[in-house]
C-alpha cells in the first residue's frame, strides 16, 4: 500500500483447490491493516463460501475458478446465494 498497490488479491496458497472455503482468518487479518481493497482467493468450493467471507471479512471482491471450470458450481447459483443473503452480485 505504501508503495502505490491500489488493490491486493490475497491468494492463500495452503486453500487452493480444496474447495473448504477461503481463509477467513488472513482475509480478516489483511482487510484490517490496509485502506486499499482486498480481492479474497483461494479455496471456494460452495456457493456458501462467497457468503461467508464477505459476511465474515471486509473484503471488497472475491474469485474462483477451479470449481466453476470443473462445473462443480454455477457461477448463477453462487450470485443467487448472495443476493438471497443480502449480498450485492452483478447480474
Amino acid at each position: 500500500q505504501q508503495l502505490g498497490a491500489g488493490e491486493i488479491m490475497l491468494n492463500c496458497i495452503d486453500m487452493d483447490g480444496q474447495g473448504n472455503g477461503y481463509d477467513l482468518p488472513l482475509m480478516q487479518a489483511v482487510t484490517g491493516a490496509v485502506s486499499i481493497p482486498v480481492i479474497a482467493s483461494s479455496g471456494a468450493g460452495k456457493e456458501h463460501h462467497f457468503v461467508e467471507v464477505f459476511r465474515e471479512t471486509g473484503v471488497q471482491a472475491a474469485l474462483a475458478a477451479g470449481m466453476f471450470h470443473r462445473k462443480e458450481v454455477e457461477i448463477e447459483a453462487c450470485k443467487t446465494a448472495m443476493r438471497q443473503a443480502g449480498i450485492p452480485a452483478r447480474t
